[in-house]
């Protein structure tokens, strides 16, 4: 049974400074840049506030969102700049209905707080959808698995990890 990158040993796991998102970058032997800022848990958006922390245009962070589709717990991964689309959601999985899934079961089944969600190393595998838009750029931002943590990495990276299937969810 080959080895899941996205799931670390909990040898890994207790590296100082590491989450289970940079511990299983690691093992995978991604290149990747950490960014960590100074979180303000007055800011409106987690997002924007990671964006504007890096100087990074808000088209190239995104926001790891969990839903709910015809009852399955799915990763949506879309930019900061837009929204997620559910229907197309939806749509991308050979689902008929999406909704946000309830915070507390997505912090449960993924293992990171909101604001923190990563799309890498959750506690549970589970589908992700990748927005299209993440094609167009070199490197994108996505949490590290912490407010105030986010990893740059390639698109292509990030889907091979997640096995994500990419499809235009986002809408501005």
């Amino acid at each position: 049974m080959a080895k899941n990158p996205n799931k670390p040993s909990k040898a890994k796991k207790q590296q100082p400074g590491g989450t289970p998102a940079t511990v299983a970058l690691t093992a995978a032997g991604v290149t990747y840049t950490v960014h960590a800022y100074e979180h303000d848990p007055a800011h409106p958006s987690y997002g924007e506030e990671a964006a504007e922390a890096m100087g990074v245009s808000p088209e190239r962070v995104f926001k790891t969102l969990v839903a709910d589709v015809d009852g399955a717990l799915t990763v949506a991964v879309v930019p900061v700049a837009g929204r997620l689309d559910l229907k197309a959601l939806a749509a991308a999985v050979g689902g008929k209905r999406a909704a946000m899934a309830d915070p507390a079961l997505a912090e449960r089944t993924t293992g990171y707080v909101r604001g923190g969600i990563s799309p890498l190393g959750q506690r549970k595998r589970l589908a992700t959808v990748l927005d299209a838009s993440a094609a167009g750029h070199a490197t994108i931002c996505v949490s590290a698995g912490r407010r105030g943590l986010e990893v740059e990495l390639s698109p292509d990276d990030l889907a091979g990890l997640t096995d994500a299937v990419l499809a235009p969810i986002g809408r501005a």
